[in-house]
């Protein structure tokens, strides 16, 4: 069985810049995915294992995380968790913005 939960997703944009920010409940996760270009994301408050290209790091807030190009990775909250992924992209329309972010 799944289960929907409402991320508190927020889009915030700058000139060239886009970061995605979700709220994970303690033990769910971000399904895997991974980018067709190197970018940054952020743990601002919680604790998360991440995991990507197989080895899982777990971080505490506040902490940094680069995620290479093709790398899948996966964000599992311990504790309740805000995360930011941060893009470079002049992409503003929230409805294309994960077709350009995310690597098929």
């Amino acid at each position: 069985m799944s289960i929907n939960i409402d991320l508190g997703i927020k889009h915030h944009f700058s000139t060239g810049l886009y970061a995605k920010e979700m709220h994970l409940p303690a033990q769910h996760y971000a399904l895997t995915h991974k980018h067709a270009y190197d970018h940054v994301s952020m743990l601002y408050r919680g604790t998360a294992k991440v995991k990507v290209g197989g080895i899982e790091t777990e971080y505490s807030a506040p902490a940094f995380v680069m995620i290479r190009a093709g790398e899948e990775h996966t964000i599992l909250a311990v504790d309740d968790v805000t995360w930011f992924c941060v893009h470079e992209t002049e992409e503003t329309d929230v409805e294309k913005i994960d077709k350009v972010a995310i690597a098929s």
